[in-house]
């Protein structure tokens, strides 16, 4: 048998016996200590994902007194209000507000954040709905800097130290990663709509396949919103949703409630 120290062979390093255990658990522990990297567009799937911890799933955004006044009890009337939600009310507000959040995000401009960040509460039209973005703001951005942290995201995020609007904390969280603009506008415009799909099929006037249908009609919609947003200043914020804003100050005394909005 060779002998290690006269033929110049290393000896193996203390329990380093097994399948080279020790030697393995080096890399994983210099990966671990690497510095934070941009999380690249991958990251919209898990920040957008139903799974994310937002708590999404505790908001309808006034679907639920839309259901109960029977504005909506089937899937064409669902596709309907949806619409006018996403493409006419708070969908296309909440674009252009991320917009310009991406904006000063990409720009590291905290004074322009902050500034639209304060407009995007502001217009929240009712108690229910302002809790309702706050509420996902902050808890999405407190996620986003615990698992994504990256340098630039740190610097801007303490200049939203209060409420935080939902979509402004996407904005930041994107422009800070070099996600593109027109992906997060898409991405988060769908998962709008997607979120309320599910709330219609917890409220039983359509089921699954039908919420999926419907889905998939407001793709080329929010397609044509997200091209269109990226060009529009906050003079254009606007919305044509009267009734679901109405309907939002009904629901906070409506007798029996699955949601906070």
């Amino acid at each position: 048998m060779a002998d290690p120290e006269r033929s110049g062979a290393a000896a193996p390093a203390p329990g380093a016996g097994r399948a080279g255990q020790a030697a393995d658990a080096a890399p994983s522990a210099v990966s671990a200590a690497a510095p934070p990297e941009a999380a690249g567009a991958l990251a919209l799937f898990a920040w957008l994902s139903p799974s994310f911890p937002v708590g999404a799933y505790a908001y309808s955004h006034t679907l639920e007194w839309a259901v109960e006044a029977g504005d909506v009890t089937d899937e064409a009337s669902l596709a309907a209000f949806l619409g006018d939600l996403v493409v006419l009310g708070f969908g296309r507000s909440d674009g252009i507000l991320l917009a310009h959040a991406h904006r000063a995000a990409a720009a590291g401009d905290g004074v322009a954040l902050a500034e639209v960040n304060e407009l995007a509460v502001a217009l929240a039209p009712s108690a229910e709905l302002r809790l309702e973005t706050c509420q996902q703001g902050r808890s999405f951005l407190d996620a986003v800097r615990a698992a994504w942290p990256i340098p630039a995201l740190e610097a801007l995020a303490p200049t939203l130290s209060g409420e935080v609007a939902y979509p402004i904390a996407v904005g930041l969280a994107a422009g800070t990663h070099g996600i593109a603009l027109p992906a997060t506008l898409e991405a988060f415009l769908l998962a709008t709509a997607q979120n309320l799909v599910s709330a219609a099929v917890r409220l039983a006037p359509i089921g699954q396949t039908a919420g999926t249908r419907v889905v998939a009609r407001m793709a080329p919609r929010v397609r044509a919103l997200a091209a269109e947003i990226p060009v529009l200043t906050l003079n254009d914020i606007g919305s044509a949703t009267f009734r679901a804003d109405l309907g939002s100050f009904r629901h906070e005394t409506q007798y029996t409630r699955l949601f906070r909005s």
